[in-house]
């Protein structure tokens, strides 16, 4: 299973960035993590390194696996532990993953989020971007739903009033990606 993200074959046009989103954006990145900050991620790294190992045999794609869940999760203010367990329910951790209804790679986004976001050049098979797509579309649930993670996740799933699918979630984080804090 290849996780790396394709060789840059083609230009991607990125759209403006408006100047108070661009301060923004530079202000957390010249912003260094605490050692705390540092402290946690590598503990958290090192708890769910052997966990992983059951779906990603390769230790190195393991660590990058486990990096960009991580980042992107913390970037759109999820659990990490969530977001491990969408992707073990949503593809099984395969980034060529493609649903019956058409969804797509690691997180199974669909291809019709690309048109809503206007970013054509996109391609949902890139893992990387198929995580960031998924942790953004899961916290834009997650807030549209008022912090109700069950209601999040069916919508997510395009099953809004049905609990099988959070369900299935929540058994695969208690199950696989618990932490007790």
């Amino acid at each position: 299973m290849a996780l790396q993200s394709p060789p840059a074959q083609r230009v991607r046009v990125e759209p403006d960035i408006p100047p108070s989103l661009r301060q923004t954006l530079d202000t957390l990145v010249a912003v260094p993590p605490s050692p705390d900050q540092v402290w946690a991620a590598r503990r958290w790294m090192s708890q769910m390194e052997p966990k992983l190992a059951r779906f990603i045999p390769d230790e190195a794609l393991r660590g990058e696996m486990l990096t960009r869940i991580y980042h992107e999760a913390r970037l759109a203010g999820l659990a990490p532990e969530i977001v491990l367990a969408v992707i073990q329910v949503e593809s099984a951790f395969q980034p060529e993953a493609v649903s019956s209804a058409g969804a797509v790679g690691l997180m199974q986004i669909m291809p019709f989020w690309i048109r809503e976001l206007g970013r054509s050049a996109d391609d949902l098979m890139d893992p990387w971007l198929n995580l960031r797509y998924g942790c953004t579309i899961l916290a834009h649930y997650l807030a549209v739903e008022r912090g109700d993670l069950t209601r999040a996740l069916a919508r997510y799933n395009g099953s809004l009033g049905q609990t099988w699918y959070p369900e299935r979630v929540m058994r695969a984080w208690r199950d696989n990606w618990w932490l007790a804090r």
